[in-house]
């Protein structure tokens, strides 16, 4: 059996065994020398520099210490960064790049988790579970059988914004269903939008004509607020905003605004800042359903993200192209 080459983790060590449990470590174990323990929290660690000295695969996660050059200085024999987690921004630098060091990320991995939220997310929204669940904690009683009206989700209009590999993926997660799916993304042309099946609309028209609205966007100087008083008030009444991507897309203050006034509704899985203040009106507001960023792996489902890597390490070892690369001149535009 040809010499597996050496491996190191770099992450919070308490994530290791969460994302890579024993039967993912042995199929890790498959391609690269990886060993649990040191793990790399501190890349200054005297025990973590003797490893690093001779490492060719990072395995990161949650908690990654900066590669910075004096890191990278450490590894100079290091030809990988292999991501169990999704956004590499925290902590890749430029000069990963320069020196032509592979970056994989299981940010595909982590998409599929989320996708699942939103679109459970978007189906009880549709059902109004959210406030109904409230009037019945309330009111202590069943309020009876009736139908009310603009609810329900046949042929509800769901607005996506963003066709990020989340946003891709809740398209797909969609179709089954008697919903009627629309993009918003400036990075889409009409004919990649026909590829995933759904028309293409500028920002404000999907604002204008979808019942739930849907973020997948990065967030980025130009992203940032996008979501704001001008662009809420563009939503109909009785309109949800669904927000899983990042809490800094959305103006906060506006739309708590258009909360207190009833108008919409928000599912917010991530807030700006994070955690909210123990005073936020968000906590309080009856059309609010606010989860503490759980939309993510969370439980059981990190040891998928543990599968991608090491599936990815059988790859890069083989000489096989990797299925998960970043591309760098991408980066700006993802999360």
């Amino acid at each position: 059996m040809p010499e597996r080459p050496q491996a190191l983790f770099a992450m919070t060590a308490e994530n290791v065994p969460r994302v890579f449990p024993p039967e993912v470590l042995a199929r890790l174990h498959e391609s690269v020398d990886i060993d649990p323990g040191p793990v790399a929290e501190d890349f200054a660690d005297p025990e973590v520099r003797k490893v690093l000295a001779r490492t060719e695969i990072l395995v990161t996660g949650w908690g990654c210490p900066v590669l910075d050059a004096a890191a990278l200085d450490a590894a100079p024999g290091l030809r990988a960064v292999l991501h169990s987690a999704g956004s590499v921004k925290g902590f890749v630098t430029p000069e990963v790049w320069r020196r032509g060091i592979a970056v994989s990320t299981a940010a595909a991995a982590n998409a599929i988790p989320v996708a699942e939220y939103t679109l459970a997310a978007i189906l009880l929204a549709g059902k109004d579970a959210f406030t109904a669940r409230d009037r019945l904690r309330a009111g202590r009683a069943f309020p009876g059988w009736e139908f009310v009206p603009g609810i329900g989700n046949h042929g509800r209009r769901v607005g996506v914004v963003g066709a990020s590999r989340i946003g891709r993926r809740l398209l797909d997660l969609l179709r089954p269903f008697d919903l009627r799916a629309c993009l918003a993304d400036p990075y889409v042309d009409a004919t990649r939008a026909a590829a995933l099946g759904v028309p293409l609309l500028e920002l404000d028209d999907l604002l204008r004509t979808s019942d739930i609205v849907t973020l997948h966007a990065p967030e980025t100087a130009e992203t940032r607020h996008m979501i704001g008083r001008r662009e809420l008030a563009l939503m109909p009444d009785g309109a949800v905003l669904i927000n899983t991507a990042r809490g800094g897309l959305v103006d906060h203050d506006a739309l708590i605004a258009e909360l207190r006034s009833g108008r919409l509704s928000a599912v917010l899985d991530v807030t700006d800042p994070e955690p909210l203040p123990a005073d936020s009106p968000l906590h309080e507001l009856p059309n609010a359903f606010v989860t503490p960023h759980l939309a993510g792996s969370q439980g059981n489902e990190v040891a998928r993200l543990g599968r991608a890597v090491a599936e990815e390490a059988a790859r890069f070892v083989a000489g096989e192209e990797l299925a998960y690369a970043v591309d760098p001149g991408a980066l700006e535009r993802e999360a």
